[in-house]
């Protein structure tokens, strides 16, 4: 279910959190968290369609286990899902959503460097660790926001 909800999901979540009282975010950063957030919705479409309507396959490699859906141009797919997921992170006002993006990314990066061992496997085990890095995030209190803050 992550495959197609994340990308549409991950950028809205950061678009609205930037929008938060104390945890303003500047027009123009705004106007990028929307259009990741596009991206996101146009890239969550054909994952959707492709999970409710192909079955998923999963290859057992060892230890690990390797699942697969068709759809059509997944480089571009994979691409977008990416931008749009880690690229709102690192887009984020926020120091820690911004490390969660940046923890995100390297671990992107070393998953797909292990891509035929198990990418998926790897990149799932890899969010449910950075996921303790949201909760951090989420369970703070806001911010207090400052007269300069307000007016910037």
């Amino acid at each position: 279910m992550a495959l197609p909800l994340l990308p549409a999901l991950v950028p809205a979540a950061v678009w609205c959190a930037s929008t938060e009282p104390g945890h303003p975010a500047s027009p123009a950063r705004r106007r990028v968290l929307a259009g990741l957030t596009l991206l996101g919705a146009t890239v969550t479409a054909p994952l959707a369609v492709a999970v409710a309507t192909h079955p998923v396959r999963a290859t057992e490699h060892g230890h690990r286990l390797t699942y697969g859906i068709s759809v059509p141009h997944p480089a571009v797919l994979l691409a977008g899902y990416l931008l749009a997921t880690v690229g709102s992170l690192l887009a984020s006002g926020d120091p820690t959503l911004r490390r969660l993006g940046l923890l995100t990314g390297a671990g992107a990066a070393v998953c797909a460097t292990s891509w035929r061992l198990s990418f998926l496997s790897t990149w799932c085990a890899l969010a449910a660790l950075v996921s303790v890095l949201l909760l951090r995030w989420a369970g703070r209190p806001p911010t207090p926001l400052r007269s300069r803050d307000v007016h910037s």
